[in-house]
């Protein structure tokens, strides 16, 4: 599969610097556009992680039996951006407090998920989560952060029509847009 965007091979070889972060955050087409715009960032792919059984479609994952997320893959240059610059990026999009859902998008499919690539990436999550959590406090909130944060086992490619959706549908639905939590949150 080749990225509508950029035209690189979704699948690599990508250089060697380079590193991957998955996040689930809702429905994947915005996420991966909101990746896919900033500097760094090699390539977005979307896709299923986080589930039981093997090589998900769609039509499985949305029916709430496989357990899996809507992921987003991001291919980046941490010489350009770090992953904590892509952590704090994630945390402001969306809204980490709504379990299994976000905005209108409800489903297992849509909770909110860090999988991680390497035990730095794993606590820097981690850290982050817990500074988030303080700046929703400030806020005068009482809503929890249900992200869950665990290491990557399998990534599957959803399939091409998702690929960069929102690029090849420009006015396609995108439930991340203005879904984030608004608080004093800088790392």
């Amino acid at each position: 599969m080749i990225h509508h965007v950029n035209g690189s091979d979704l699948e690599g070889p990508f250089p060697e610097q380079f590193e991957i972060a998955y996040f689930g955050m809702g429905c994947f087409w915005g996420a991966e556009r909101l990746f896919w715009s900033l500097d760094g960032v090699f390539l977005t792919s979307v896709g299923f992680t986080g589930g039981t059984i093997k090589n998900p479609t769609y039509e499985s994952v949305c029916s709430g039996s496989t357990n899996h997320v809507e992921a987003v893959q991001v291919v980046y240059d941490p010489n350009v951006i770090s992953y904590i610059k892509l952590l704090e990026i994630f945390w402001k999009s969306h809204n980490p407090t709504q379990e299994m859902r976000q905005g209108n998008d409800r489903g297992t499919q849509y909770r909110s998920a860090i999988f991680c690539t390497s035990e730095d990436h794993y606590y820097l999550s981690l850290e982050t989560r817990t500074q988030f959590q303080h700046a929703i406090i400030n806020t005068g909130s009482k809503n929890l952060i249900t992200t869950e944060i665990s290491y990557l086992e399998v990534y599957y490619f959803a399939e091409e029509y998702h690929q960069q959706y929102l690029s090849k549908n420009p006015n396609g639905y995108c439930g991340i847009k203005g879904n984030g939590i608004q608080c004093d949150f800088v790392i």
